[in-house]
């Protein structure tokens, strides 16, 4: 693969918005990222401090996607979620799928806890970093 074939790939990432791409060209792999662009810097000026978060907040942790790819909530189209709001889990269980490039990934749980909230929906496109289940301990 030459550098044009590398510019063209890096164009079409900027213009889809991606933040990966692996091309297949016999047997060389090539594998582009990019961050995401960064965030202006605002500071905030105001009178009044600002509020504490919240119990529940303490109480709860994130779930986030450790990869980029569509998130499923169920093995099989017609089968169950693996998890629905309120169910109690335990660490190590699997509480969705993410595929990304034809593989299944299974997320699992990170500790026990009680599913408080649902972020993403079936079928969704989901970033690295992206919320997908909020626990409580």
């Amino acid at each position: 693969m030459n550098e044009a074939d590398i510019r063209k790939y890096a164009a079409l990432m900027r213009e889809l918005e991606l933040t990966g791409l692996e091309i297949t060209e016999g047997d060389q792999v090539v594998r582009l990222e990019r961050g995401a662009a960064p965030a202006p810097l605002i500071q905030a000026v105001s009178a009044a401090p600002s509020p504490a978060p919240a119990a529940e907040a303490e109480d709860t942790i994130s779930i986030r996607s450790p990869i980029v790819g569509l998130f499923y909530a169920a093995p099989a189209e017609t089968a169950e979620p693996y998890v629905s709001l309120g169910d109690r889990v335990k660490k190590g269980q699997t509480l969705c799928i993410v595929e990304a490039m034809k593989l299944m990934n299974e997320i699992p749980a990170e500790e026990d806890g009680e599913i408080v909230e649902i972020c993403v929906t079936n079928g969704q496109m989901v970033e690295y970093g992206t919320e997908l289940f909020r626990l409580r301990r």
